[in-house]
């Protein structure tokens, strides 16, 4: 799969490359379309021969750790998605800043907080997975953190959202932040039954002095303050 790279890129200084396929089950019964998006994808911003920011993810690691994910880490993905994810970085090139981050949501587009608000908004009670470990990261905050990045050289950071906690956890926020009545059900990974495997744990951290996002809860409310704007 060939992309074609637009006329007005030909005088880029900087590509902020936030393109990627994201479903994580889809790339495990698609491995070859994910890969072209998200490996291929990297190349062809690459050939452009100018510096570029390639937002990469927590998946990239098996989840092993129970403490914070460093940089200096070593990646071992599970599944298809976070394999092609680390191959798109490999594929940057040196000129390129990778951006790690995790369990990213916003007030646009598909996301956890917008599929719990339209899920808690007609049932009594959601199930949702309580072995996986994370740092939620609201958009906005990963985008004014850009700037920061752009001081650093090139290379690999993680820039997620302070705290962590699991989905189901995330879950009763949502509901306790937008006043919505609707129970939690904290259920297992294996009761869910996703085709991909997830990590259990992929909280990420920095030690090479990347900007420190606010706690995802501030994320939160600022996403659904935006949201009823």
């Amino acid at each position: 799969m060939r992309f074609p790279v637009p006329v007005a890129y030909a005088d880029a200084e900087l590509v902020l490359h936030a393109a990627g396929w994201t479903n994580v089950d889809g790339a495990q019964d698609d491995p070859q379309d994910a890969a072209a998006v998200n490996v291929g994808g990297v190349q062809h911003v690459a050939e452009l021969g100018v510096p570029f920011i390639s937002y990469s993810t927590d998946y990239v690691f098996d989840g092993h750790k129970r403490t914070p994910y460093l940089e200096s880490d070593a990646p071992n993905p599970l599944g298809v998605y976070g394999r092609t994810k680390l191959h798109g970085e490999a594929a940057a090139g040196a000129e390129a800043w990778i951006v790690r981050s995790s369990w990213l949501f916003g007030a646009t587009g598909h996301n956890f907080v917008r599929t719990m608000l339209r899920l808690g908004a007609d049932r009594k009670e959601v199930s949702v997975v309580d072995d996986q470990r994370g740092a939620p990261t609201y958009v906005g905050h990963l985008a004014a953190a850009t700037d920061a990045v752009l001081e650093l050289p090139f290379g690999v950071y993680h820039v997620a959202a302070d705290g962590d906690c699991t989905w189901a956890e995330f879950a009763e926020a949502v509901f306790e932040e937008a006043g919505i009545d609707c129970r939690v059900r904290r259920i297992s990974t294996a009761d869910y039954g996703a085709k991909a495997p997830r990590p259990a744990y992929s909280v990420l951290r920095s030690e090479k002095g990347a900007p420190e996002l606010p706690h995802w809860r501030a994320g939160l409310r600022e996403c659904l303050a935006r949201m009823e704007s």
